[in-house]
C-alpha cells in the first residue's frame, strides 16, 4: 500500500471534486483511482507478481506468452505474411507476455523481421519495466490506440478490459437509476443513487432490462469505444485482435466491481489509488459491438480450451524434459492454474476479432466450443 500522504492526496482530490460538481459516476471514480496522473494506482507502482496485488497469466508461466507469440505468428501467415505489420499490445504490464511471445516467435524469423512493436501504455513506471524486458527490441509507446500508425496489425489485450471504467445502475420502482459516488457525512466516500434517469441507461443490454428490482446492471462505455476503434482499424487495414480476460459469455445483472490489495479484496471506496479496481468483462457486449461494426467474431472460449488447442500440454512436456523434479512440479502447477476449469481455465475467456472472410484463427476451430459467431 502506498504512503498515507499519497492515498490522502487522491481522497482529498475526489472529495473536492464531488463537493464542487456533485456525485460522480463509478466510471469517473475508477478513472481517477486508477489513472490520476499524480496519485493513480497504475501511475505510481508495479502491481504485478507475488509481491504486488495480483498475478496475471504471463507471470504464472512463460508458456502463456510463448503460445500467444505462436498464435500471432500463425495469424500473420493467415494474413498473407505482409512484409511489415504492427505487433501491438494494449496494457502490456511488465512486458513479460511480449518478451515471451517474441522469444517463441524466433522459430519464424520472417515474422520477427516483419513485426514493428508498439505498446499502448500510460504508466511511466510500467513503461520503464517494459523497456527492460524488451531491451533487445525496438519499441514504440503510445498513450492511446488511436495514436498507432496505420497498416495491418495484430493486437493483443490480456487482462485489460476488466480495468476499464464501468457505470453501474440499480433497478428501482421508478426504473433504472445510476449508482454514483458521493460524500458521506464524515467526509468519506459512499455510494448514492441518482435522483432521475440517465441517457447512458440506453446501453444496458436488452437481456438485463427486465431484471428484478434491486438488480445491478454494469456497462462499460470505455470498452465499447475501444472495441469500435479496434474494429475500425481491422476493417481498414487488416489484421486481428486477441482479447483475454476474466468475464462471462452472456449479459446479465451483476455487481462485480471489486478492489484488490495484496491478492485480497478491499473495500472499493476506501483509500482510493491504493488498490486495483476491476469488474468482470461482458464478452457478449464486446462481441455484439464488434459484429455491429462489421467484424468477424471468434469465441469467446475458455482460456483452458484455447491454450489446449494451441499445444500447451506439449509445451509443458518439453519444458519438463530438461527440468529437475522441483521445476517439473512447478510446471505442472502452472499448467493446472492456466487451464483447469476451477482456476483460470474457464473463468478467463478468449475472444478474437478479424475482418469478414478472414480464416479461423488458431484456437477457435470451427465446431469447437466457442467457435466462430
Amino acid at each position: 500500500m502506498p504512503d498515507a500522504p499519497e492515498t490522502a492526496g487522491l481522497s482529498r482530490h475526489l472529495a473536492n471534486l464531488i463537493a464542487s460538481e456533485g456525485a460522480i459516476g463509478v466510471d469517473r471514480y475508477m478513472a481517477e483511482a486508477l489513472g490520476n496522473p499524480r496519485w493513480g494506482y497504475y501511475k505510481t507502482r508495479d502491481p504485478f507478481g507475488l509481491e504486488g496485488d495480483f498475478i496475471t497469466a504471463p507471470e504464472v508461466s512463460q508458456m502463456f506468452g510463448e503460445l500467444i507469440g505462436l498464435w500471432c505468428a500463425a495469424t500473420w501467415q493467415q494474413m498473407g505474411a505482409p512484409a511489415e505489420f504492427r505487433l501491438v499490445e494494449i496494457g502490456p504490464g511488465r512486458g513479460t507476455l511480449m518478451a515471451d511471445a517474441l522469444r517463441a516467435a524466433r522459430l519464424m524469423p520472417p515474422f520477427l523481421a516483419a513485426a514493428r512493436l508498439h505498446l499502448v501504455e500510460t504508466s511511466p513506471v510500467l513503461r520503464e519495466l517494459q523497456g527492460s524486458a524488451l531491451a533487445d527490441h525496438q519499441v514504440a509507446w503510445h498513450d492511446h490506440v488511436n495514436e498507432l500508425p496505420s497498416g495491418p496489425a495484430i493486437v493483443v489485450a490480456n487482462e485489460l478490459f476488466d480495468a476499464l471504467p464501468i457505470r453501474q445502475f440499480e433497478r428501482t420502482q421508478e426504473g433504472w437509476r445510476e449508482r454514483l459516488v458521493g460524500l458521506a457525512p464524515d467526509g468519506g466516500l459512499r455510494f448514492v443513487r441518482a435522483a432521475g434517469p440517465s441517457p447512458a441507461e440506453a446501453l444496458i443490454p436488452q437481456e438485463v432490462r427486465q431484471a428484478p428490482l434491486a438488480s445491478v446492471a454494469e456497462i462499460s462505455p470505455a470498452s465499447i469505444t475501444l472495441i469500435r476503434d479496434l474494429t475500425e482499424r481491422l476493417l481498414a487495414a487488416g489484421g486481428a485482435a486477441l482479447i483475454v480476460d476474466y468475464g462471462t459469455d452472456e449479459s446479465r445483472p451483476r455487481d462485480t466491481l471489486q478492489a484488490v490489495i495484496g491478492h485480497k479484496t478491499h473495500p472499493v471506496l476506501e483509500a482510493p489509488g491504493s488498490a486495483d479496481l476491476c469488474a468482470h468483462v461482458d464478452f457478449a457486449q464486446l462481441g455484439r459491438t464488434a459484429r455491429e461494426c462489421g467484424a468477424q467474431v471468434h469465441g469467446p472460449t475458455g482460456q483452458g480450451e484455447f491454450l489446449e488447442r494451441l499445444g500447451i500440454r506439449e509445451r509443458a512436456a518439453r519444458l519438463q524434459a530438461g527440468a529437475d523434479a522441483s521445476r517439473a512440479e512447478d510446471i505442472d502447477a502452472a499448467l493446472t492454474r492456466l487451464t483447469h476449469p476451477g482456476q483460470m481455465g474457464s473463468h478467463f475467456r478468449v475472444l478474437a476479432l478479424t475482418p469478414p472472410g478472414a480464416p479461423e484463427p488458431a484456437g477457435f476451430e470451427v465446431g469447437a466450443c466457442g467457435g466462430k459467431t
